[in-house]
């Protein structure tokens, strides 16, 4: 049984259907991509799976429990933690308080510590930045502060929602190569990202969506070489 299996899942804003019946499935430890051009309905997925926007119809099922009506607070409890698009850091916080933030469902307080000097070994420099205002980083800095923040929930599936949008190259390499630490470590990632080609060389398998519908799967292997998500999302060029 797969991690977390979507069925027939249609959302809509008003009268407008955002997703049209699509089905996925993440199975643990894999790091699965959903690629598509900006309003294919990627974050409305996500939104959807995190329990922040309503299904209209169809399933959401994560460890064998069906989670489609679930509270978002429960579904975290449960193990699933989203980064928004956006990064979305507290401001006037400290990045320490913004960390907090990310374990406040948490009982075991005495862990704690302990997370957080693991999320430092991924993000070291925001370690430097403890106590300064989160909003007041770099993008590429609140956008670590955003990762470590869902990871203070220990979860076991984690949503990323375009971590490299507006980043500099190096801060894009940088995400790239600690969302493979993360998985590598355990954590199963479901990942939406613009940025194609990175997301698919980090991919064990991907879904192409467009207008609210799955287009195109496979590895992510199969997908760099498909022509025609070069021709859509890599420019036409050669992966």
């Amino acid at each position: 049984m797969a991690m977390l299996e979507i069925n027939d899942l249609k959302v809509s804003y008003g009268m407008i259907e955002a997703i049209k019946g699509i089905s996925l499935e993440v199975n643990q430890g894999e790091i699965v991509s959903l690629i598509g051009s900006n309003g294919a309905g990627k974050s409305t997925t996500l939104r959807t799976i995190s329990g922040i926007k309503p299904a209209k119809s169809g399933s959401i099922v994560y460890e064998g429990k069906d989670i489609t009506k679930a509270s978002a607070m429960s579904i975290v409890k449960d193990g699933i933690s989203q980064v928004p698009e956006g990064r979305h850091v507290f401001k006037g916080m400290t990045v320490k308080e913004n960390l907090m933030m990310g374990a406040f469902t948490r009982k075991d307080r005495d862990a704690l510590k302990a997370d957080m000097e693991k999320a430092f070994e991924y993000f070291p420099i925001i370690k430097e930045r403890l106590n300064q205002d989160a909003a007041t980083l770099s993008g590429g800095e609140q956008q670590m502060v955003a990762m470590a923040r869902a990871l203070m929930s220990q979860p076991k599936l984690l949503l990323l929602d375009e971590p490299s949008m507006g980043l500099a190259p190096l801060f894009i390499k940088q995400i790239f190569n600690i969302i493979q630490e993360i998985n590598e470590a355990g954590t199963t990632v479901l990942l939406i990202e613009q940025n194609a080609k990175q997301a698919l060389t980090i991919s064990h398998r991907a879904y192409v969506m467009e207008t609210g519908r799955i287009t195109l799967t496979g590895t992510g292997a199969e997908l760099l070489t498909s022509e025609k998500v070069q021709e859509a999302y890599l420019g036409g060029a050669k992966a």
